[in-house]
């Protein structure tokens, strides 16, 4: 008898193992399957299924990966990034993949991480525990705190998901992501807050051949820079993309959302992140908004010839980051391009500035004196490059302003960069992808004095950014007013054939 029952037993987990097989590419289908939907005493006994916009994602990693199996096409990486507000089971839908991805695909390799440990070790991976519990072949996998492995000999470390913590120090767990001819699935969890390098080190681990690869990302938009965000605007053609208002979600507390959009206003970012799942207009510690950048790129100036041509040279302290010198006439940013240099030494930039204040006929060359930059002040003096003056970004705050609304800063940097954000609503930029990510970059904060101070670069570093030297160049260009002279505008070359234009310098 025990052997009848046994081979019973054994006919019946065949039979399980190959109806689970056939929904290697279809997730929903899975899903539908794999779980007690309806089942009383069990934790989805009032549910019928997936909520809706969790349907929907499922099907569109069905539909990538049958695509990419068309003999057309080529087995290419699933992309699929889901910005949303609070409350619509985004947890929940990661575990679904991670259960659908584990069991239709022997040897599968899950990395799941978040932008926090305490988010992936309290948050995302109990959920996950709890929904693997309630899988119809769970005895296939053994579940601890923070992994999941396969329960077949030999195969605990081949066929397993894990939640791994990063560190922009410790990336080798990204960087390993390698799984030839079987399946790839890597999460991230509230992505918003993964800084960038965590993404460029998973992005160039993703390229095994013949693999299936699925990457997806979730999370509420909580700031508009960074891989997240593109994900929704440069990146978009090759993500797939949903924005989800959590209250057009089956379950969530709509009164609640109503409270909120009383309170703050539907169009306001508080409003725009946690429910809207659109990324705010400025983060809420983004001193320059992407609006205000994006319109002064776009924007149509012309400087005129009574403008003074004012010249801003941040000077680079460490090794990754770069030496610019930026050109502002008036309202126009655009007219010379920055100089970027690289691994030069004071005398040599130095020099070059020099140079091109000569060409130019600059009325004023604002150096950044800190550090190093002392070297590049003192040979300048000795060239007696005219209009040259020293500027200490943590120096005092000392350019006059007679209006007595006007906000306070606590250093001349974060003065410089308020009156440069003031600029930005009637400048024009040039179409330069790193001053758009150095001016959205830095954070600010009040001191005790009420006064606004901007992010440090080192601790900007410490998020994943780069430092903002393009946008210090172009910040310290607006250190001092500049009166025009009888240079201004009078080189040959660009400035000498800049036109009057209509605007009022004394407006």
């Amino acid at each position: 008898m025990k052997g009848a029952s046994g081979r019973v037993a054994a006919d019946i987990e065949a039979l399980l193992a190959e109806e689970i097989a056939s929904y290697s590419l279809d997730p929903l289908g899975f899903v539908l399957f794999a779980f007690p939907w309806g089942k009383a005493g069990t934790d989805l006994g009032s549910a019928s299924g997936p909520r809706t916009w969790q349907r929907e994602i499922l099907q569109s990693v069905g539909d990538q990966l049958k695509e990419g199996y068309a003999p057309e096409h080529v087995l290419m990486p699933v992309l699929q990034a889901v910005s949303s507000g609070h409350g619509i089971g985004k947890s929940a839908l990661v575990s679904m993949l991670i259960a659908w991805a584990l069991c239709t695909c022997p040897d599968t390799k899950v990395v799941v991480t978040a932008n926090t440990e305490p988010q992936l070790r309290t948050k995302t991976f109990p959920e996950i525990s709890k929904w693997f519990r309630l899988l119809i072949c769970s005895h296939w996998f053994k579940v601890y705190g923070m992994s999941i492995h396969s329960t077949l000999p030999g195969h605990d470390k081949t066929w397993r998901a894990d939640a791994v913590t990063w560190s922009e120090t410790n990336l080798e767990a990204f960087a390993g992501l390698h799984n030839v001819g079987r399946r790839i699935l890597l999460i991230f969890d509230e992505a918003s807050g993964i800084i960038d390098r965590v993404w460029e080190v998973a992005e160039g681990a993703l390229t095994d051949e013949g693999t299936e690869i699925i990457w997806c990302a979730f999370g509420n938009p909580t700031q508009p820079v960074g891989r997240f965000f593109e994900c929704f605007n440069k990146q978009r053609h090759r993500w797939h993309g949903r924005q989800i208002d959590s209250r057009t979600v089956e379950g969530t507390n709509k009164r609640l959302f109503e409270e909120w959009a009383t309170a703050y206003g539907e169009d306001s970012d508080f409003m725009r992140v946690r429910v809207r799942g659109l990324f705010p207009r400025a983060g809420s510690m983004q001193f320059i908004g992407t609006d205000a950048i994006e319109a002064a790129a776009r924007r149509d100036v012309a400087a005129i010839l009574s403008d003074a041509l004012v010249i801003g040279v941040d000077v680079a302290r460490y090794g990754d980051d770069q030496s610019v010198t930026f050109f502002r006439k008036g309202r126009d940013a655009r007219l010379i391009p920055p100089i970027k240099l690289r691994n030069v030494d004071t005398m040599q930039l130095a020099a070059r500035v020099a140079d091109e204040a000569a060409r130019y006929g600059a009325d004023a060359v604002f150096v950044d004196g800190g550090g190093v930059g002392a070297g590049v002040v003192d040979r300048c003096r000795q060239l007696r490059v005219r209009g040259l003056m020293e500027v200490q970004f943590g120096g005092k705050s000392d350019r006059v302003n007679y209006d007595i609304q006007s906000e306070s800063y606590a250093n001349k940097r974060a003065e410089m960069w308020g009156t440069m954000r003031a600029w930005l609503q009637t400048g024009g930029i040039p179409d330069d992808e790193e001053l758009r990510t150095d001016l959205a970059g830095p954070w600010y904060f009040f001191n005790p004095r009420n006064e606004i101070i901007l992010e440090r670069k080192e601790d900007m570093k410490k998020r994943g950014l780069a430092s903002p030297d393009v946008g210090d160049a172009l910040a310290i260009t607006f250190a001092y007013p500049v009166a025009p002279s009888q240079f201004s505008g009078s080189p040959a070359g660009p400035v000498g054939q800049q036109v009057q234009g209509d605007y009022d310098p004394y407006a």
